[in-house]
């Protein structure tokens, strides 16, 4: 089949640029906009001309139908010649050139050809105005002003425009009038005229909030309450959804709106109304059964009867022309096609379709499956009980359902998968459970190659490091001993002075001798703990020597196995970190089958290793560093050795490999002996002066 497709082409509509693919086939030209999925169709039988005209660094064109209808294309580039060979072929149309005026006069004429005003300069249009653009029109002497529908997606706005109209006194009839008519025959006046076609009465409405009066007529529909009204044409209407709600006692009936009404700087993209399921209603639609027959092609009945939101689904989706969209095959835990969760910190239900999610309803949100870039299941907030659902767009935006149960994992796990959209925390082996994606990390049987590491290098540092005894532990806070100040504080047995006997006076005093006696000894056990923080903290740390010589470690199954994949596991996954190599090998590792082959070999290397480890010692390697040293320290450390002033042990400063530390310490006792006899001897010659 014959047919043209363009990319980043921008529809004009009510004075703004929407982009959007166009795709031009011999039966009709479809426009698809990319912010709302919304679909133009423009059948080829009632396109009556089609011009091309000059823009800004591309060219636009310019397709009018049968009906008076305008449409404008813009953004195509050097394809013009093509684009007119195709309207000649597929719909025997030529496509001339648009002239446009470029002078910068305010006058000219006015001339109305379908629902297009054109404003013509010497026969060249300086612009034009589609008629449905226009909101109301008033008239005065000898002017007619015309008011336009807001745009919000607009830059800039055009409210209304005024058109001076000279009298004559030749002409039979007046001209204002005349042009009043011309443009409210095809405007797009919202006025309450002729009867309803439906009246739905104190319709609960959650989206915007209250209790409204749903009146609906031929070109738009009415939400009449007790303070506001809003009046909503029917082209303004994107999608209908008809959703249950999870009680199964309640319907939602979801309005999507393009543009959205508004109530002063509050948008309403939704309208969200709530029906109980067991209210019925019964109608009669003003129409023949010839209208109904030609109009509507025997869709509608003339009595309606039934559930509230059934007849009104039925209605709307007549009159509006719109599929009406309920939920999909997903079945969640709870048996309903909802899935409770929170937005935002407000509470609703998340409803996956078959072409996209639904939110209800605070606020409601619509996301397309062709919007989503990717999904990602993660842990809600440190709970186990509950997960997070974060949908990625592709223009960047992150919706996050929070709180959703874990029963319900299973369920919208594999309904994401049948939908083929991209999950982020899963690679190329899907996991299928709960536990799979939030369990605990330490399983027992996963393999974590950064946590074997990290293991293996705090075993080296505890066979070199193992004899430091410098930790000192808090002496004094020990309440189940006797000897205890805290224990003696909070002594429930202890007793006061005032409740002793008369002849206490010698237990008072040694009760005082006592108490002063414990305060010493606290103040010494103080001093000598300060002493020991210092001589600790002054220390410099001794950095492990490696002895160079010495065999290198043998390499374990693992390690020889990643190091021969880790190649083939870059090639697989593209733009991977080097952690993320070793967190993809474990799994892969895990998985592995057979591993008698890499096992073999580490068993080979560890028996290389032991013999290179003999011949090394036989050599007298490791005897003053590396293992042997290690080896030496430790057991050095074992017994407890007198430092030469006090009542510590000895560290590792004060340790060496010769036998020159026994006869130091020896004449450091001997020091000390000569200078507290010195002492005592100083002591007695002034008692005797």
């Amino acid at each position: 089949m014959d047919f043209l497709e363009y990319s980043s082409i921008n529809a004009e509509s009510k004075g703004s640029m929407s982009s959007g693919r166009i795709k031009m086939t011999d039966q009709n030209i479809v426009f698809k906009h990319d912010k709302t999925g919304k679909v133009e169709q423009l059948n080829a039988g009632d396109i009556e001309l089609v011009n091309y005209m000059k823009t800004v660094g591309s060219y636009g064109i310019r397709v009018f139908m049968k009906n008076g209808a305008l449409h404008r294309f813009f953004g195509f580039k050097d394809d013009e010649q093509k684009i007119a060979d195709f309207f000649k072929k597929n719909y025997k149309l030529d496509m001339l050139e648009k002239e446009l005026s470029y002078r910068g006069w305010n006058w000219g004429t006015a001339a109305f050809n379908g629902s297009v005003l054109s404003f013509n300069i010497e026969k060249k249009t300086a612009f034009e105005i589609p008629l449905s653009n226009v909101s109301q029109c008033q008239t005065g002497k000898n002017e007619v002003t015309l008011e336009f529908h807001q745009n919000d997606d607009a830059p800039v706005g055009l409210m209304e425009m005024r058109f001076h109209i000279p009298t004559s006194e030749t002409a039979e009839s007046d001209p204002v009038e005349g042009f009043y008519n011309n443009v409210m025959d095809q405007a797009s006046v919202i006025s309450v005229s002729g009867d309803a076609i439906a009246i739905f009465r104190e319709i609960h409405c959650l989206t915007p909030r209250g209790r409204y009066d749903i009146k609906v007529f031929q070109s738009f529909f009415q939400l009449h309450g007790k303070t506001f009204d809003y009046k909503i044409p029917i082209s303004t209407v994107l999608r209908l959804f008809l959703l249950p709600h999870k009680d199964n006692r309640q319907m939602f009936f979801v309005i999507s709106l393009d543009p959205p009404i508004k109530q002063g700087q509050t948008r309403y993209h939704f309208l969200v109304l709530l029906f109980n399921m067991e209210d019925e209603t019964s109608i009669e639609l003003p129409f023949t059964e010839e209208e109904l027959k030609d109009k509507y092609e025997n869709k509608l009945e003339k009595e309606l009867s039934g559930p509230v939101y059934e007849v009104l689904g039925k209605i709307m989706k007549v009159i509006v022309n719109r599929k009406l969209t309920g939920p999909g095959n997903f079945i969640g835990h709870s048996g309903t096609p909802a899935v409770g969760c929170s937005y935002k910190a407000a509470a609703g239900y998340l409803y996956p379709l078959e072409r996209g999610f639904i939110y209800v309803h605070k606020p409601p949100i619509h996301i397309r499956f062709e919007e989503i870039a990717s999904v990602n299941f993660a842990r809600s907030g440190g709970s186990t009980r509950s997960f997070d659902f974060e949908i990625e767009l592709k223009s960047g935006n992150v919706y996050t359902f929070s709180s959703i149960e874990k029963e319900e994992y299973g369920k919208l796990y594999d309904f994401i998968s049948s939908k083929k959209l991209a999950i982020k925390n899963t690679g190329k082996n899907d996991k299928q459970s709960y536990r799979d994606d939030f369990g605990d990390s330490d399983a027992e049987n996963e393999h974590d190659a950064y946590l074997e590491k990290v293991k293996a290098e705090a075993k080296d540092r505890d066979s070199d490091d193992g004899s430091d005894d410098d930790e000192s532990t808090d002496e004094d806070f020990n309440p189940n001993e006797a000897e205890s100040d805290v224990a003696e504080e909070y002594d429930s047995n202890a007793q006061s002075s005032s409740s002793d006997s008369e002849g206490g006076g010698a237990s008072d005093d040694s009760e005082k001798r006592r108490k002063k006696e414990k305060k010493q000894e606290r103040k010494e056990k103080e001093k000598k703990r300060k002493e020991k923080s210092e001589k600790s903290s002054s220390k410099p740390k001794k950095s492990k020597n490696k002895d160079s010589d010495a065999p290198k470690r043998p390499t374990t199954a693992f390690m020889l196995w990643l190091n021969e994949s880790r190649e083939q596991i870059k090639k697989e996954n593209p733009g991977i970190s080097v952690t993320e190599i070793a967190k993809k090998g474990g799994e892969m590792w895990k998985e592995l089958k057979d591993k008698s082959k890499w096992e073999g070999k580490a068993a080979k290397a560890k028996e290389e290793y032991n013999e290179a480890m003999k011949e090394y010692k036989a050599k007298g390697g490791g005897s003053s560093k590396g293992e042997g040293g290690g080896e030496k320290r430790k057991k050095e450390h074992k017994t407890p050795t007198k430092s030469p002033g006090g009542s510590g042990f000895k560290s590792k400063e004060y340790i060496s490999d010769d036998d020159s530390s026994d006869e130091s310490e020896k004449e450091s006792k001997k020091k000390k002996a000569k200078k507290d006899k010195s002492e005592d001897e100083s002591e007695s010659g002034d008692d005797s002066e």
